[in-house]
Order: C-alpha cells, then structure tokens, then sequence
C-alpha cells in the first residue's frame, strides 16, 4: 500500500503544482493548490505509516514532482526543457535510486 499512498501524494503534489502555475493568469485555479498540497502531505504520512523509510520516499516524492511538473510544463505551458535540464532530471533520478539502494543495505 506504501507505494499507492506515495503514487497518490506524487499526483497530488503534480496537480496541486501545476494549478498554481495556472493561477497565474486566472485565480480560481487557487481553489486547487492548497486542497491539492493538503492531500499529497496526507498521502505522503500515510506512505511513512505504512513503513517506507523517510529518505526514500520523499526522495521519490519530490523527484517525480519535479520531473513531471519539467515536462509537463514544457507540454502545457511551452516553458523550455533544454538538454541541461533533461540531464539534471536524470542525476536527480538516479540520487533518488541510490538514496533507496542504501536505505536496503
């Protein structure tokens, strides 16, 4: 269940992020971001609850975060997503993955 709740706060947190960059140009989308925020901090305790250590799952929760909201920004929004960046993603990644091989060791 710990990697569900842990889907849940990623999505959470994605939606939650995204609507506040929408907010910029429209208020209403504010109706999002602090409901959305709220959830993915529950999910996430709910993550540690069910035993994943802290490390790990914040690693990969704010990992996801933002690479998702990287590239889904640049889809929604045409923000730049250079090469640099795409690089960066991927060191982040993999910290996250050695983060979590250590945390089994």
């Amino acid at each position: 269940m710990a990697w569900a709740f842990l889907a849940v706060a990623i999505c959470c947190e994605l939606a939650a992020t995204l609507s506040l960059r929408m907010a910029v140009d429209n208020a209403r989308w504010y109706a999002i971001v602090v409901p959305g925020y709220l959830v993915s901090f529950v999910f996430l305790s709910l993550t540690l609850a069910e035993g994943m250590p802290l490390g790990v799952a914040y690693g990969i929760w704010t990992a996801a975060g933002v690479a998702l909201a990287a590239v889904l920004s640049r889809l929604l929004f045409r923000e730049p997503l250079t090469p640099l960046m795409g690089a960066g993603i991927v060191l982040i990644a993999g910290g996250v993955l050695l983060v979590e091989l250590g945390a089994g060791a």
